[in-house]
């Protein structure tokens, strides 16, 4: 009888191995039709002159209003139409708010407007830690220095350039076409929901929204060494929440068992002992079907095989956090803690804080409960500082999105497309309410290096990222 159920076991087991083997051999890159692109005469000095000159307005943006510099602000818009003259000819501006500045272009038709999103507002810096300094705008050996170089003043400056050069050559589009540009999107401001709720107002529904977010990056997937163009099509929510607890404080040379900074950091270890529930979201698995396609065979097999390799994958993003992870969960990232001002001083209350962003299907209201959940101790208190969550996932299955990804292939060919899950939040988080083909690109390659100064130190984009913005809103305008 055994020898049945051993031929049986032998016969199931060949029958699955021959299953993954035929299901990885058939996961192949999909063939696309070679295309003929048009090509564009761009003024280089222009864009990059022009670039410079926007960099050297000081726009930091600050909840602290005493940080910021409503002057150099000013300075800005003020500085646009002498850069863009033919825009401020042809096109219409309403100023939203305190710095909002929404641009429209009429077209052929109202049915189906284009909208290109970019901000000029950027993060403070401390100018010791630069090696050029960081409103200067210092040109040299091709690369141009400076805030807000990568975000999001090169997109700004692209969008405007190749408008510039399509209304001088008569353009018109076949639908209107807006440029909403905001001033407080670092400070999680209200410049663009204050356009949102015009749109929304007037009965307008974007045929197409496009902001910051991927970019054509290399290595960011396993086993593909091709460039990779990544389109956002949504992103993750987010949550700062205050972990807290109060007890008796005392001297530091009599301790309890556990002082309130033992008990917050036994907190915080449950909490990172336990991440959030791996999940396979529509953006991700979007995504995975098209560079899988690309990759090694044995993470071929695990993606092409996610039915049985479903637990693989989940150790693997376990054991190497990383964008990758923050895919396939909510992520909790602890980013501060307080408690006493003395070294030999026991705090009556400590604090620590961390950042959550939140997976597709996670509310900031189950994230809290989840980590009450986790932590298991009803002295530690959870208070919800700010949050929002998760925005809508935009089609991928629609002229939108052939839009996007035909402006990018013409622009860097050779390069993979693919849409992806933003971790990070943007202001197009907004547009979702109207719209569900919001895509977040920022136009430019970018190495590992150069991702790493935005919001970091020496910011700096190339001459050659700078001319190639440009070209990629030439197409994408041309196709409005």
């Amino acid at each position: 009888m055994w020898i049945y159920v051993l031929l049986g076991v032998l016969a199931a087991l060949f029958v699955l191995i021959a299953t993954v083997i035929v299901r990885t051999l058939t996961f192949k890159v999909i063939p696309t039709e070679k295309k003929e692109y048009q090509s564009f005469e761009i003024d280089r000095d222009k864009a990059v002159n022009d670039l410079a000159e926007m960099v050297k307005c000081r726009t930091v943006s600050s909840v602290n209003k005493n940080e910021e510099d409503e002057a150099e602000f000013d300075r800005f818009k003020a500085l646009l139409p002498t850069l863009f003259p033919k825009i401020h000819s042809a096109c219409t501006l309403e100023k939203v708010g305190d710095r909002g500045l929404l641009y429209c272009l009429k077209g052929k038709s109202s049915v189906s407007p284009t909208v290109l999103m970019a901000h000029f507002d950027v993060v403070s810096v401390d100018e010791a830690d630069w090696d050029k300094p960081p409103f200067d705008a210092v040109l040299e050996n091709g690369v141009l220095w400076g805030r807000g170089t990568l975000d999001t003043k090169a997109t700004l400056n692209g969008a405007m350039q190749a408008l510039e050069k399509l209304i001088g050559e008569g353009f018109v589009p076949e639908n209107d076409l807006y440029l909403a540009f905001a001033g407080d999107e670092e400070i999680n401001g209200h410049g663009a929901p204050m356009i949102v709720d015009l749109f929304e107002k007037r009965g307008i529904t974007p045929g197409i929204v496009v902001d910051e977010g991927g970019a054509v990056v290399q290595k960011v997937f396993p086993g593909v060494s091709e460039p990779c163009a990544l389109i956002g099509i949504g992103e993750k929510g987010m949550l700062n929440l205050e972990f807290s607890y109060s007890g008796n404080g005392g001297h530091a040379s009599s301790p309890k068992p556990h002082t309130p900074v033992g008990i917050l950091s036994a907190a915080c270890v449950r909490v990172e002992n336990n991440p959030f529930k791996f999940r396979i979201t529509k953006p991700a698995n979007a995504m995975f079907n098209v560079l899988a396609r690309h990759s090694s065979f044995a993470y071929r097999m695990i993606f092409a095989n996610l039915w049985l390799f479903k637990g693989v994958l989940n150790m693997i993003c376990k054991k190497s956090g990383g964008e990758l992870n923050a895919l396939m969960r909510t992520t909790c990232a602890f980013t501060q803690m307080e408690g006493s001002k003395g070294m030999n001083v026991i705090p009556p209350n400590a604090r620590m804080v961390a950042n959550l962003r939140l997976l597709e299907g996670d509310t900031t209201d189950s994230a809290m409960e989840y980590i009450s959940k986790v932590v298991k101790n009803p002295n530690v208190k959870l208070t919800k500082i700010n949050g929002m969550n998760p925005s809508r996932v935009s089609s991928i299955e629609c002229e939108a999105w052939q839009r996007v990804t035909d402006a990018v292939a013409g622009t860097w060919q050779d390069v993979i497309v693919a849409p992806y899950l933003m971790v990070a939040c943007s202001d197009s988080r907004h547009w979702g309410r109207i719209s569900d083909k919001v895509y977040r690109f920022s136009a430019m390659a970018m190495t590992n290096e150069e991702r790493a100064t935005i919001h970091g130190n020496n910011e700096r984009i190339t001459v050659s990222a700078i001319e190639k913005t440009v070209e990629f809103y030439l197409r994408l305008i041309s196709n409005s």
